[in-house]
């Protein structure tokens, strides 16, 4: 009945595409074609699928943005009356089929046609080389867009696609699986067997079919394509290639290719080419893996570029960093001229269903209440510790990792009860970068694993009296505190146990093999843990992915984001999706949500000012976030220079030293008595909520004040030197008059008073672990203080008006019309202040740490700062001078102390057999 149901929803969603229907319309509709197709479901059934198709019809997805090239002279209008969309029109059928909603399609279609149109014309005979790349989200359909842009492509009159797909041979595979079934339309894997092997399009029309020099078994091989034809100009149908970023590959396609030219070893090849590379970040361009692989690919890359007289290049990415903030100037000679993408940057906007990191980390953190989806890890020190040697033994498994289990197995259950069972359910295990270790957690996992079912298969039919056995009132508890709200009562989880969980699995994915196997195996989905490393970290989908329990301590942008294989799309199980981590990365995680949105904003801005990719990437490099990726990138030993844009900046103190909490505490008190002595006291101040706000106070305050800040060398960007270099070169104009926010909220805490000020404390944690080193980190990673919103005060209520009107613009309609529901980044009043803003933070640290049904985890020493604490923020405006970026002194052995060695990369090493 499961596969039924699917087919009718199939049957629906097709036609739905060209006509919509009214609810009372979309069920007569679902129970006439019920009757026709004689698939006999019953009414809960049917009212199911009607609720499923109107939730997946209500998704929207924006076009979003696209910074290009001026001089670039368009062809696509001109070509479109003599393009047949073949390719397309079987493709646009599968995505429906497929139930992707029909304002995604709609937007794929719009979008893929933008990005062709930047594409170099493939009928215009000249000599042309186009290079671009396309940013979407992790996880969020970016092979989808690539595979309608091949589609597009090869309508276009692109004679040869090569897609490079990753650095391992499981993401290889699975590239080509989806490409199999969305461009050419047979499975590749079973060429030469007997049969008829038509899938996904080719079920649609099997004529023109592409020749395939690779198949879902086996990469490029010369021997193997050299045998299919002589000349690669004698195709009479596109030819796709998808293979690994590994230089044997690429070494082996370039011979064959000048083997194969018709014009012979010296000369370009004239047919058209586009290259996809996805993953584009990743050992592509950066620096992180070894020097001699990376620049080896790199030039292979190019090499492949040059030997066609007609190519284009398009890199796809969901974390850029690597590929923009590096500049371009900084590399070494042989690459110089690299794969920046010059022409264009496209900017992909995510449907209004995509679980990504700004859900997650941004509104799922509320700062009032407990996380939605998130759980701290906090017990795995003496069992599994973050670092460890290749050799750790694995006894046994945090009770956290084992709770996080329990919680997978009633998830699973619960998508059952939902109607669920014939959709697949994936744990992620991504514990250690040691293939060795992660074999032994498995082993540890499978045991647990059989001993819950084995519980299960002996007492979960006993009702209440089940709840006798350890294991299912284990199962009951974590039941209570995470799922008792979904819907379903336990007595009916209960009883639904075994079925849910009795062929769930236990699976490795790295170099060693990939236990993933989501093929058809009849009605019911698989229900897989995946314990792997960084093979689950780059681009391998793990379908249905519900629990994840996530131990891990790199910092990089692109590797953390990368790593959050649970961002996607979790239609019907979102609210059970739950994800186990160290604090610590939580905090990351939160920073870079912030730091990513603000990437894809400056796009929006960015097109609207008709700039080019140029100024983008050095807008982006100016970026205060770029420290992280550039200082990472060319860490030697001693002291490195990082140049950091200031101009529409947010800059703030969240790492203060223990030693200099006094002494800035004093210089505090001395400039709220000079802010008072000058006539701006706090008779004189606003009270807007957060603070009372002062107006044109003169710079030569706030030049004093930071002149007398004692900044710990942790705190890389409140460096006050090139702060005061910056100030000085603006002070007679710009940055000549302040607004400054004394911070100041009502609570609990006792009021810090000094003279006639009274200021309620903020109240903030610190990093438990920056502590033992003398260093109070505030918030942790996430390494901030103010609160959201701290930059709307002062800017004017047109100003403010118009800013958040400018930013509803970059939304969708749908999300426009919940504009109430908006969260405004600080970054676009940033852009609108008149004046710079100086925040003055007095802090409450938390000296009392609470857990579960608040029970005391630990008390400070009792040499902790018992009062308050100072900090400061800035917000600096667009300057006149917008690109002029500043220096600063980065000490690359402090760098590592307070962020750790790179742990992006596993024993794998970079290339994978």
């Amino acid at each position: 009945m499961t596969n039924q149901i699917a087919h009718l929803d199939s049957v629906i969603s097709q036609s739905l595409a060209h006509h919509r229907k009214t609810g009372d319309e979309l069920r007569g509709m679902i129970a006439n074609f019920n009757v026709l197709l004689g698939i006999g479901a019953d009414e809960a059934a049917l009212e199911q699928l009607a609720r499923d198709i109107e939730s997946r019809f209500s998704v929207t997805m924006g076009l979003g943005a696209m910074v290009a090239d001026a001089d670039f002279q368009p062809w696509l209008d001109d070509a479109k009356a003599s393009i047949a969309p073949f390719y397309w029109d079987r493709y646009k059928k599968l995505l429906l089929k497929n139930g992707l909603p029909q304002d995604v399609v709609t937007s794929t279609d719009a979008i893929t046609e933008r990005i062709l149109g930047r594409l170099g014309n493939p009928r215009l005979e000249e000599q042309w080389d186009r290079r671009g790349m396309v940013v979407g989200h992790v996880q969020s359909g970016k092979t989808a867009n690539y595979t309608g842009l091949i589609c597009k492509a090869a309508d276009a009159g692109y004679r040869l696609i090569i897609v490079i797909a990753g650095i391992h041979n499981n993401l290889r595979n699975q590239t080509q699986e989806r490409i199999d079934e969305g461009f050419i339309g047979r499975d590749t894997g079973r060429t030469g067997q007997k049969g008829n092997h038509a899938i996904g399009v080719g079920l649609f029309d099997d004529r023109h079919v592409p020749v395939s020099l690779t198949n879902t078994k086996r990469d490029f091989h010369k021997e193997t394509a050299s045998t299919n034809t002589s000349q690669i100009d004698s195709y009479k149908v596109p030819v796709v290639l998808v293979i690994k970023k590994n230089p044997s590959t690429l070494k082996n396609l370039l011979d064959w290719l000048k083997d194969n030219s018709a014009r012979g070893d010296e000369q370009m090849i004239d047919q058209p080419m586009l290259l996809i590379d996805d993953e584009a970040d990743n050992a592509s361009i950066n620096t992180k893996y070894a020097k001699e692989e990376v620049t080896k690919i790199n030039g292979q890359i190019r090499d492949l570029l040059k030997t066609f007289r007609r190519s284009c290049y398009v890199g796809y990415t969901a974390t850029p960093f690597a590929n923009i903030f590096v500049d371009p100037d900084q590399y070494d000679d042989a690459l110089k001229e690299d794969l920046f993408p010059k022409h264009f940057i496209i900017g992909l906007d995510a449907p209004t269903n995509y679980f990504g990191a700004s859900k997650v980390f941004i509104d799922g953190l509320p700062e009032d209440g407990p996380p939605v989806w998130l759980r701290h890890i906090t017990d795995n020190a003496d069992v599994l510790p973050v670092k460890h040697k290749i050799d750790q033994d694995i006894a046994d498994l945090p009770p956290s990792l084992i709770e996080a289990l329990r919680a997978f197995l009633i998830a699973r259950t619960i998508r059952n009860l939902r109607g669920q069972a014939s959709k697949h359910c994936s744990m992620l295990v991504n514990a250690s970068r040691f293939t060795a270790v992660q074999g032994r957690i498995r082993n540890r996992i499978h045991e647990r694993l059989s001993d819950i079912q084995n519980a299960v298969r002996i007492n979960g039919s006993l009702s209440t009296r089940g709840l006798a056995d350890p294991e299912i009132a284990a199962l009951h508890d974590v039941w209570r505190r995470e799922y008792a709200d979904t819907g379903f009562a336990w007595d009916d989880v209960q009883a639904t146990l075994l079925d849910a969980i009795a062929a769930a699995k236990v699976v490795e994915v790295n170099s060693r093999g990939n236990g993933l196997d989501y093929a058809p195996t009849g009605e019911i989905g698989q229900t897989v843990i995946a314990v792997g490393g960084y093979s689950l970290s780059r681009g391998l989908t793990l379908e249905g992915l519900t629990v994840t329990w996530f131990l891990r301590n790199t910092m990089m942008y692109d590797t953390l984001m990368q790593m959050g294989r649970w961002f996607g799309y979790r239609g019907g199980y979102e609210d059970l999706c739950r994800i186990w981590m160290p604090t610590d990365a939580i905090d990351w995680y939160a920073h870079i949500a912030e730091a990513s949105e603000e990437l894809h904003l400056e796009l929006k801005s960015m097109e609207d000012a008709k700039l080019t990719p140029a100024d983008f990437g050095l807008a982006v490099r100016s970026h205060p976030s770029a420290l992280l990726v550039t200082a990472r990138n060319k860490m030697g030993s001693g002291q490195k220079v990082v140049h950091i844009g200031l101009s529409n900046a947010w800059v703030e103190t969240a790492k203060l030293g223990v030693g200099d909490v006094d002494a800035n505490l004093d210089l505090a008190k001395k400039f709220l008595d000079q802010l008072s002595a000058a006539g701006f006291g706090p008779d004189k101040a606003e009270d807007p909520s957060g603070g009372r706000l002062l107006r044109e106070v003169p710079v030569d305050l706030i030049e004093r004040f930071l002149l007398g800040w004692r900044n710990h060398e942790a705190a890389f960007l409140t460096q006050t030197a090139p702060i005061r270099r910056y100030i000085d070169a603006r002070k007679d104009n710009e940055l000549k008059h302040w607004d400054v926010l004394i911070a100041s909220v009502k609570g609990e805490e006792l009021p810090f008073i000094h003279s006639n000020w009274s200021i309620g404390p903020q109240v903030r944690k610190i990093d438990l672990g920056d502590l033992e080193k003398g260093l109070l980190s505030i918030s942790g990673k996430k390494a901030r203080i103010a609160s959201r919103g701290v930059e709307k005060i002062g800017v004017s209520a047109d100003a403010t008006t118009a800013a958040e009107a400018a930013y509803r613009k970059t939304f969708n309609k749908k999300e426009r019309d919940e504009s109430s529901s908006i969260n405004y980044p600080d970054k676009i009043y940033r852009k609108v202040r008149e004046q710079p803003l100086f925040v003055l933070q007095i802090v409450k640290l938390r000296d009392k740490y609470y857990g579960k049904d608040d029970k005391l985890l630990l008390s400070l020493p009792s040499n902790f700062p018992k009062s308050v604490v100072v900090g400061w923020g800035m917000s600096l405006p667009i300057s006149s001078i917008p690109g002029e970026r500043v220096e600063y002194i980065v000490n690359a052995q402090k760098f590592r102390e307070l962020y750790g060695d790179d742990d992006d990369t596993d024993d794998e090493g970079l290339i994978d057999g």
